[in-house]
């Protein structure tokens, strides 16, 4: 039965891309290249609707079977708000504070209904979580709701991401529910592989960015899997995120504003394709997967510190290569 309903979600997701595609070129909903576009060649965008179409359907249909949690459930539905202000900031360009404020209510939803962050287990200790530190908890869903949407620059880097991020959970928890999200995405994904016939779109990024989020602090509440492990998983994403925008903001940079300054835009600059900067992200992916696998769980703070320090010295390496 999961195997039907895996094949079912990766068709919808496939045909559903194809679809979104058509009309998106029908009603000229199209990215332009500029200056700061890692692109060179005007492409439909939207894509991520049938992610998010797939991905809702599939979880509701385990909802009425019983195979989901509620509390689950109703946090990944909080979503919904975020996919309506994500399309209409595709379709119709919505300002920054309102996608924001949309964002906020997608993120204070899902906490609601999990509960918040009851536990964090950091492998040598689980410490409980006040209701005050569950405001950090509320950054941590909004950084990454935006971090895939920044990191979501050139053919495939987000969708193989959130792909690789959604089944080391699924094999952490053995909880089918983060294998549908990486089926749903991998429909998706076959169109937006190097050269991409349409882009996912904020609909996409930022419902994958909060999706991942929710799930890990549910399987943290759990006592599933420790957060620690998709935090891990998820490094190569915001590790560039977070250190480009700090620098950013030291240089005084509207942060705003559309750039190509992450690291993985500057190796693109410098001449590797994207399927090679995919390709590329997806073994230091796997690297720290087997690092997790080989490392006692009572250690897994120090694989994050070792973890940090290989992203700094490719960093480093990047840097030399094309400036800030």
């Amino acid at each position: 039965m999961k195997f039907i309903l895996l094949t079912t979600v990766f068709i919808s997701s496939f045909i559903l891309t194809f679809v979104i595609r058509y009309l998106a070129l029908k009603r000229k909903i199209i990215d332009i290249p500029n200056e700061r576009s890692s692109h060179t060649v005007p492409t439909p965008r939207g894509g991520g609707l049938a992610i998010a179409i797939a991905w809702y359907l599939a979880i509701t249909y385990l909802f009425f079977n019983h195979e989901i949690e509620k509390s689950l459930y109703f946090a990944l539905l909080s979503g919904l708000f975020l996919v309506g202000i994500s399309l209409a900031d595709d379709i119709l360009t919505i300002s920054a504070k309102i996608r924001f404020l949309f964002q906020t209510i997608s993120a204070g939803l899902a906490l609601f209904f999990l509960g918040g962050l009851q536990k964090i287990n950091l492998g040598f200790v689980e410490l409980e979580i006040s209701f005050l530190a569950s405001f950090f908890v509320w950054i941590a869903i909004l950084w990454f709701v935006n971090l895939f949407n920044f990191l979501d620059g050139i053919d495939g880097y987000a969708s193989s991401e959130a792909i690789f991020i959604s089944l080391g959970i699924a094999f952490f928890t053995f909880d089918f529910i983060p294998a549908i999200l990486a089926t749903a995405t991998l429909g998706f994904l076959i169109w937006n592989w190097q050269k991409a016939k349409i882009f996912m779109g904020d609909v996409g990024s930022t419902l994958l960015g909060f999706t991942i989020a929710v799930l890990s602090i549910h399987y943290q509440n759990m006592g599933k899997m420790p957060i620690l492990i998709p935090i891990i998983l998820s490094s190569v994403f915001w590790f560039d995120a977070t250190i480009t925008l700090i620098r950013r903001k030291i240089n005084k940079e509207k942060l705003t504003q559309a750039h190509r300054k992450h690291a993985f835009q500057r190796i693109t600059q410098a001449g590797w394709s994207h399927q090679k900067t995919v390709v590329f992200a997806q073994i230091i992916n796997v690297c720290l997967l087997f690092l997790i696998l080989f490392t006692n769980a009572r250690y897994l703070i120090v694989v994050l510190f070792f973890c940090i320090l290989i992203l700094s010295i490719i960093y480093i390496r990047i840097e030399k290569k094309i400036k800030f």
